[in-house]
């Protein structure tokens, strides 16, 4: 400690050392020291001298440090020192007071140089990822910045060990679900670098989820409102998808550029942008347009175009166009941004078409940005801005270079408001030489490509002043060009002629009438002026080519052999190619064919399209073989127009045909497709119909079913009813097997009745032989035995005789209850019959309905709720039948069981009777053997009396005994 106080700066006796010498100890501390907090002190040590002595300690302390970095893994703080150690002697990110302008360069080369040290050894920037990994605070920021710091002085290198080493790249990924801001931010920091002119790194940082998580932080951030953190993620996010094909389809395919258009919601309180804010906007649109850059494939483009519209971005961002309040910076990067969106994609471009700013009365967003562009009041980017919307709006968009040439036509001009075509007109010839050459560029996008547009501008009419007459839109351009206007303004109209002119041989003859336009070109060709003027010499060679080459020969005195033979004499074929030759050598002009947007540093170098380059590509070999070419080649030229021009009018005609073929084909198609969707309607309709019907056949043989098994249990009874097909046959046995029961009954009455009658003749006889038979049985010991044992028998036969009448009573209440039961069930028969009949007529109607079910189907749905009502009614019916049976089931089950214990009790009575007739006749008494007796039906009182007299009569033989 006494070491590092006096290394620190404490009091010291002696001398002090040097800084080289302190690093050197402080180093052979760090080496030799075998105590963990002796090194520990040392590197912290050297930290703190890293800054002011960074190349020393770079010199002598690197390997000590890497060397701590790999053996004392276990301690965070030394780790921590060491990795600070490292950063402030490889990073050039010094304070700028310890910073001096002369030695800037000497400063970055020794970062470099440290870097490319430190990385000789790939195990180190492994290492170093493997401490990134640590979720210590004091050992993964560290690392994190000091990975950083390499990749900014040897990005390539330290990538390709990144990329080699195992999950190399998912590691870092992790820093962005870092709860912990700094190091989730300084992480942001390190993948920006890391993904830089990468596209491996690229793509394999984006399917590791950065989209989602990078947007995810931007939201959270307040988007266009948040801090330097949204700048860093937008930049991020630049990095992944500029020229990247593959990131830019997955980010589209994610569903991501839906969740931008949040990013755009401004409010209507526009003042007071922050700059953070304006700076955050502005990486935003320039995220769109790396998503929608003309330089990526087109189909890309067109999807990502699509997808804007249909989530609402465009939409968004034509809000922020006409919003008031923007910043000039933001409203030009918007306009640029829209431009891109729209460009080619016939979609947007209609949309954009109908966008009207919040004015009144309210005007289309396309004038309104017409008037800023040819307003020399405005800034000169916001003017180029409203030229490329323009220009984009028109982009392959006939429709819309029809609309703007209409406004020019006389038929469509309209005195009250102004139009597109009005304000090109006014600064197509207005005194700003820039308002002339942006005019001119636009009404060129106008006609490219489309010869028709050319030929109906032929008829614009323009009034140059009072009492003068009107002369065209075309005649006019020439006034100007030879009247010696700005070098500028002249390049402009010669833009607008030559592309008037190509490909239109209408427009070559009207431009060729006009006697003073071939002198004027030819003597500007002709003439040696300075290099400011070569342009325009350049630019008259390309007109007069033009005219040559898509001569049609229809004037006599501008035939293509006597603009030849013009050339030859006044100018010379070779001056004449060569000053066609300086429009594609002219360095405004390459950089005007780089990309469709116009970029110029300042006003004066605005000279070139990036659509006319091509047109000069196209137009520049062309007419140079056309001056060589003789006037037999020539005519075998125009024999070859005329034999193409034929070919070219029948493959018109037949695609005029072909055309008028597939408009017919598409009504029929639509007609098809209308009579399909119909037939399927009514197919669906038949189908619900059909399976109703089935569901109501199915609800019918159900019903019919359940009545048929209900019915079943009715067969004891013999009344078996069933609705919708009732039968009477089992009513009828039960009414038979009723009839029978009675004659059975009345039957057994009658036998009962004779023996009855049987019993009082023995009575009776017995009563008038008492007497004698008393007589002999005192006379006779035996007799009298036997005579007592006939007696039982008799008081026997009585009790059962007596049982027999109280059994014969019931079974006549029984009868009388079934003949009351007979009575009631003739009704019900009567009832059966008629619901059999209504149950029949209700087969009919629900026959008849089921045929009419396919014509009609609400009524079907009537009938199903009649149905219903029918089976509750049907169920009732049914219950009520069940309840019946049940009871007439047990009354039968009772009958026949008492008749049958009667017949029993008969059959013993005869048996005792006969046998009784027997003993009586063995004891001698007479007995009567009536087949035939006379059976009589006597009251209740006559039985009782003959039951008494026979008790008596009983008793007294029973007493005299």
């Amino acid at each position: 400690m006494n070491f590092l106080r006096g290394v620190m700066g404490g009091p010291s006796a002696g001398p002090q050392p040097s800084g080289a010498d302190t690093i050197q100890k402080l180093c052979d501390r760090v080496a030799s020291s075998t105590l963990l907090d002796d090194r520990r002190d040392a590197v912290r040590a050297l930290k703190s001298l890293s800054k002011k002595y960074r190349l020393e300690v770079g010199i002598q302390a690197m390997e000590h440090l890497i060397h701590v970095l790999q053996t004392d893994r276990s301690d965070s703080e030394i780790i921590g020192y060491a990795l600070d150690t490292l950063y402030n002697v490889i990073s050039n990110d010094l304070e700028e007071e310890e910073q001096e302008e002369n030695s800037a360069k000497q400063v970055d080369d020794l970062g470099s140089q440290f870097t490319e040290i430190f990385i000789k050894q790939q195990e180190n920037v492994t290492l170093l990822l493997t401490l990134v990994e640590e979720f210590d605070f004091h050992v993964r920021w560290p690392g994190v910045k000091l990975l950083t710091s390499l990749l900014k002085q040897q990005g390539p290198q330290v990538q390709q060990i990144i990329l080699v080493s195992p999950m190399g790249v998912s590691r870092l990924m992790d820093l962005l679900a870092d709860s912990r801001e700094v190091i989730r931010n300084d992480g942001v920091l390190l993948l920006q670098q890391l993904t830089k002119s990468n596209a491996a790194i690229q793509k394999i940082v984006a399917f590791e989820n950065a989209f989602e998580r990078l947007l995810d932080i931007i939201t959270e951030e307040g988007n266009s409102d948040g801090g330097i953190v949204v700048e860093d993620c937008l930049l991020l996010l630049q990095n992944l998808l500029k020229n990247n094909n593959s990131n830019q389809n997955f980010f589209k395919e994610g569903s991501y550029i839906q969740r931008m258009k949040p990013w755009f919601e401004v409010g209507d309180d526009n003042c007071g942008w922050s700059a953070q804010k304006v700076t955050n906007l502005h990486l935003m649109l320039q995220l769109v347009r790396v998503l929608v850059s003309p330089t990526n494939p087109p189909g890309a483009t067109s999807s990502c175009q699509k997808a804007m519209f249909h989530c609402g971005l465009l939409q968004q961002l034509c809000t922020i166009l006409m919003a008031t309040g923007v910043p000039a910076d933001i409203l030009t990067e918007t306009i640029n941004t829209v431009s891109e969106v729209i460009r080619g994609c016939q979609t947007n471009q209609d949309y954009f078409a109908s966008v009207n700013a919040p004015s009144n009365p309210p005007r289309p967003a396309i004038v309104v940005l017409l008037m800023s562009m040819v307003n020399e009041r405005q800034p000169f980017v916001l003017r180029c801005a409203v030229l490329y919307c323009f220009q984009c709006f028109l982009y392959k968009n006939q429709k819309g270079q029809g609309e703007i040439v209409s406004t020019l036509l006389p038929s469509t001009i309209d005195g009250n408001s102004v139009s597109a075509g009005q304000l090109l007109c006014g600064g197509l010839f207005s005194t700003d030489s820039l308002s002339n050459w942006c005019a001119a560029v636009a009404l060129a996008h106008a006609l490219q490509e489309n010869a028709t547009l050319k030929e109906q501008l032929l008829r614009v009419q323009l009034a140059t002043s009072i009492g003068n007459p009107p002369v065209s839109l075309l005649q006019q351009c020439t006034n100007i060009l030879s009247q010696g206007s700005k070098v500028q303004t002249r390049v402009g109209l010669l833009m607008l002629l030559c592309t008037w002119l190509s490909n239109c041989s209408i427009a070559v003859t009207h431009f060729l009438h006009n006697p003073a336009n071939v002198p004027f070109l030819t003597g500007q060709i002709a003439e040696n002026l300075g290099e400011e003027e070569q342009l325009v010499q350049g630019l008259c060679a390309l007109l007069l080519g033009i005219s040559i080459y898509y001569n049609d020969n229809s004037l006599e005195n501008y035939r293509k052999e006597k603009l030849k033979q013009l050339i030859e004499k006044r100018i010379g074929r070779e001056n004449f190619i060569e000053k066609l030759g300086f429009i594609s050598k002219h360095e405004l002009y390459s950089r005007a064919a780089q990309k469709p947007q116009p970029s110029f540093s300042s006003p004066d170098h605005m000279m070139f399209d990036h659509e006319f380059t091509k047109l000069v590509k196209e137009l520049e070999g062309v007419i140079s073989k056309a001056i060589y070419k003789s006037s037999e080649e020539d005519k075998k030229e125009e024999e070859v127009k005329k034999t193409l021009e034929q070919h070219d009018n029948i493959v018109t005609h037949y695609k005029k045909v072909i055309r008028e073929q597939d408009q017919e084909l598409e009504e029929l198609k639509q007609r098809i497709n209308t009579l399909t969707s119909q037939n399927e309607q009514l197919q669906a309709t038949v189908t619900q119909q059909v399976s109703q019907i089935q569901q109501h056949k199915d609800q019918y043989n159900l019903l019919k079913v359940q009545l048929g098994k209900d019915n079943q249990h009715h067969n004891s009874h013999g009344d078996t009813l069933q609705m919708n097909g009732i039968q009477t046959e089992e009513v009828s046995k039960l009414k038979e097997e009723l009839e029978e029961w009675k004659n059975k009954h009345e039957l057994l009455q009658g036998q009962l009745r004779e023996k009855d009658s049987v019993i009082e003749k023995l009575s009776s006889s017995q009563l008038e032989m008492g007497a004698t038979e008393q007589a002999s049985q005192i006379s006779k010991f035996g007799g009298l035995e036997h005579s007592n044992e006939l007696q039982k028998e008799l008081e026997m036969l009585r009790s059962q005789i007596q049982l027999q009448s109280a059994e014969i009573s019931k079974l006549q209440m029984e009868n009388q209850k079934l003949q009351v039961m007979n009575a009631t069930a003739d009704p019900v028969l009567r009832d059966s019959g008629a619901a059999a009949a209504t149950s029949s007529e209700l087969e009919g109607r629900l026959e008849q309905e089921i045929k009419e079910l396919k014509s009609e189907v609400k009524a079907l749905s009537e009938e199903k709720e009649s149905l219903k009502q029918q089976l509750d009614s049907s169920s009732s019916t049914v219950a009520i039948l069940q309840d019946e049976k049940s009871k007439l089931q047990r009354e039968v089950a009772e009958s026949k069981k008492e008749q049958d214990d009667l017949l029993v009790l008969l059959a013993d009575q005869d048996q005792k009777i006969s046998a009784l007739k027997i003993k009586l006749k063995d004891l001698g008494v007479p007995v009567e053997d009536e087949d035939d007796t006379e059976s009589g039906d006597q009251g209740d009182e006559d039985e009782d009396g003959d039951e008494e007299e026979q008790d008596e009569n009983a008793a007294v033989c029973y007493h005299e005994n």
